[in-house]
């Protein structure tokens, strides 16, 4: 009797191990090849990853994109076709990607929610450095601030005043908003108005202005500095005075050559108006 059912135990562990090698050679038989496949895949597309990057990065080097936005935008590529690989690997394993496209999504669009002025001053920091309608050095205006570039990041530009003070533009505003780049065309007109009164002359004040700005050795000879009548208005003369000057020595032009106008103005007997108030008796 013991031996009898010694036998019927051995044939039943015989029959499930049976079993259990038909079940792991059917699904060797079925997921095999699709590991198979999936292995080539992931060494073909890492190997495509590496050679785009490279690729990229030479385009990049050939149209001299700022280093920051090189950067980001590589880290983005490499980010998104590896993400890419991995779905496609799933998908050939017969892993259901739909569910993970949906993840992905719906993390997109709470990611974008919630950062939705971060992500608007990226794309307009990467717009800056595409377009680049300024680089560091330069003086502009923008937002309402004047002011030397110091540095383009990926989400805010900073600027350096003439009050030496810093200040943070950030870059969505900034990339759709009015931009003033006084050194587009090399060296920079230096812009100063001064009113006069309206009973002076006007040719020895433009004579004196000339004087004045050519007293300068920062002030650049070529083209000539001149002075213009820009408005007449309310019992005054508004003079526009104009010396062109290199980036670095803008606003000491403009500072030394607005106080010597009025020191000189002063000396020659040139009134500046003077604001008259009408009082009417109640």
């Amino acid at each position: 009797m013991k031996n009898i059912l010694l036998q019927i135990d051995e044939t039943q562990i015989v029959h499930n191990t049976s079993k259990w090698f038909d079940f792991f050679e059917a699904k060797a038989l079925e997921y095999g090849p699709k590991i198979l496949i999936a292995i080539i895949i992931y060494l073909v597309g890492t190997w495509l990853i590496k050679w785009s990057v490279k690729l990229i990065t030479r385009f990049f080097s050939y149209r001299k994109f700022d280093d920051t936005l090189k950067s980001f935008l590589l880290s983005m590529v490499k980010v998104g076709l590896t993400v890419l690989l991995f779905l496609t690997i799933a998908g050939q394993i017969g892993i259901p990607i739909t569910g993970f496209a949906a993840i992905l999504g719906g993390l997109a669009i709470g990611v974008g929610a919630a950062l939705n002025g971060s992500l608007g001053n990226l794309a307009g920091g990467v717009m800056l450095m595409i377009f680049k309608p300024f680089k560091v050095g330069d003086i502009i205006t923008a937002q309402g601030m004047t002011g030397t570039v110091t540095e383009i990041g990926i989400v805010n530009t900073v600027l350096r005043t003439p009050e030496n003070k810093t200040v943070f533009l950030p870059n969505g505003a900034l990339s759709t908003g009015v931009i003033t780049n006084f050194n587009e065309y090399g060296n920079l007109k230096v812009s100063i108005e001064l009113a006069i009164d309206a009973s002076e002359n006007i040719e020895k004040a433009r004579r004196i202005g000339v004087e004045v700005m050519q007293s300068f050795p920062e002030v650049m000879q070529d083209p000539k500095p001149s002075v213009v009548v820009s408005k007449i208005e309310g019992g005054a003369i508004y003079l526009g005075f104009a010396p062109y000057a290199t980036q670095g020595d803008y606003w000491k032009v403009y500072w030394g050559v607005l106080e010597k106008l009025k020191v000189e103005f002063d000396k020659n007997g040139i009134n500046l108006p003077i604001s008259s108030m009408v009082v009417k008796n109640a």
